[in-house]
């Protein structure tokens, strides 16, 4: 699979999942996206590892939007089925983004500074990106929910990049 494909599949789930969220349209936009991590483990050679690292990132994903949500920082107004938890578009959301880790995302989390300051810069941006597009609503202070989306992303991206790696420190694929 090419960075250039693996790139596109990625971009074109997320903007499935965040203009489905934002128009109260979830399930679509969530299967379209589930299509595109499917169609991605399809296209590569070392499917099982894909998919630890979907499940592993959906799991993460899932744990961290949710304490999110349950402290007040994010707001999801669609597609939530527990209203204290994250919804499920965001937890495949996580799950796709896993897909980039050892392919077109791959010199970011090589190196865990790299892959630290990315996630506090691009955390942040991605979050805000879907609030303007109206899926998610950052909490108040929104200082403090930027700042935390910052700590957070700075401390999970490297994390991911590490279990993409594997105990040898190098990337399969």
């Amino acid at each position: 699979m090419t960075n250039v494909l693996n790139y596109f599949l990625y971009m074109a789930g997320w903007c499935a999942l965040v203009f489905g969220a934002a128009a109260g349209r979830v399930w679509p936009g969530t299967a379209i996206a589930t299509c595109l991590l499917v169609a991605h483990m399809v296209l590569t050679r070392d499917r099982r590892e894909e998919w630890r690292l979907a499940v592993l990132a959906g799991a993460v994903g899932f744990v961290v939007d949710s304490t999110q949500v349950g402290a007040g920082l994010l707001h999801f107004p669609t597609g939530s089925v527990v209203p204290w938890l994250c919804p499920p578009w965001i937890v495949v959301m996580w799950m796709q983004f896993a897909t980039t880790f050892r392919f077109s995302f791959r010199w970011v989390l090589a190196s865990p500074g790299v892959a630290a300051l990315a996630g506090a810069a691009g955390g942040p941006l991605a979050y805000v990106a879907g609030e303007r597009l109206g899926a998610v609503v950052l909490g108040e202070p929104r200082t403090l929910a930027l700042a935390v989306l910052a700590a957070v992303w700075a401390t999970v991206l490297p994390a991911l990049g590490y279990a993409a790696r594997g105990p040898a420190g190098s990337y399969r694929r």
